[in-house]
């Protein structure tokens, strides 16, 4: 027993002379373990066998969702989204023989055309270009059919590119074949309109007159759409096509230079007496330098 103890004692010793050195090459700068600590063989891991080796756990389904999972290379593609279509407006045909019109009481056929050579006179102060611009664009909001065909609307650009054609506005302007003032309407006309609307437009007043001549703009929208368009009373460009006579707007325009009788007759097709003239009033409508005022 004393001698087992001797060797037992003299191994430790030996042992921890071992494990210093090696501790002191191995850990350099280091802090030494504790010297006082015992030692214990149980706390001395056990050399495993080349048959007892296992693979390392593979990480949990937790652990694996809490730093984020890869994104499925075979993700189901978005749903497309078709847009949708825009809604087509269609242009109204005019009819090939015209309904009776609805409008018995007509404004006087315009004058006989006058000598290229006579000279427009003038007469009082011209209204300025803002002045002009604001009546034009207080006779295009008014409302000039509010029980029978409250949707008439004359359009803006329209009247603006009609003043500039008859009158380049000018308001105090008196033409050779009577015509007068912006819209350059005729004195006949005008009493016309004002019995019809119950008005007491002046022909004179630029006010007024830019009133009259939006006034049979309107008279003449509801009289041809009536007879050919179905009361359908649009004014838009773009509801014309290729021909002069496909559509309202052309049709207001020739009436308003030719007269409702060159244009619009009962049992008769649509018709264009006047193209140059269309033409001019529908390039001024985009074109006119008038729309900058």
């Amino acid at each position: 027993m004393v001698r087992l103890t001797n060797r037992l004692s003299a191994a430790v010793l030996v042992g921890l002379l071992v494990s210093g050195v090696l501790a002191g090459c191995a850990g350099e700068g280091k802090s030494p373990p504790d010297q006082n600590a015992p030692v214990a063989f149980s706390d001395m891991p056990a050399n495993p066998s080349s048959e007892e080796v296992t693979e390392a756990p593979s990480p949990s389904v937790s652990a694996v969702e809490s730093m984020g999972a890869a994104p499925s290379r075979r993700a189901s593609p978005s749903p497309t989204v078709k847009p949708k279509k825009k809604p087509t407006r269609t242009a109204p045909k005019p009819l090939a023989v015209a309904k009776p019109p609805t409008e018995t009481l007509v404004p006087p056929a315009p004058p006989k055309p006058v000598p290229s050579s006579c000279k427009p006179t003038y007469r009082g102060t011209q209204a300025a270009q803002a002045e002009a611009k604001a009546a034009l664009t207080d006779a295009a909001a008014r409302s000039y059919w509010p029980v029978s065909a409250p949707d008439i609307k004359i359009p803006l650009g329209l009247l603006k590119a009609t003043a500039w054609q008859e009158s380049g506005w000018q308001s105090n302007i008196y033409a050779c074949d009577g015509g007068v003032g912006l819209l350059q309407v005729m004195p006949n006309t005008a009493t016309w309109m004002n019995q019809r609307f119950e008005q007491s437009y002046q022909i004179d007043d630029y006010r007024d007159n830019a009133f009259l001549g939006a006034t049979y703009l309107a008279w003449a929208t509801k009289y041809i759409g009536d007879m050919y368009f179905g009361s359908d009373f649009r004014l838009d460009p773009a509801l014309c096509g290729a021909e002069l006579n496909s559509c309202l707007l052309n049709a207001v325009i020739a009436a308003y230079n030719a007269g409702h009788g060159a244009v619009a007759q009962e049992g008769q097709p649509l018709a264009i007496p006047n193209p140059s003239y269309v033409r001019n009033v529908r390039a001024l409508m985009t074109e006119c330098v008038c729309l900058g005022y």
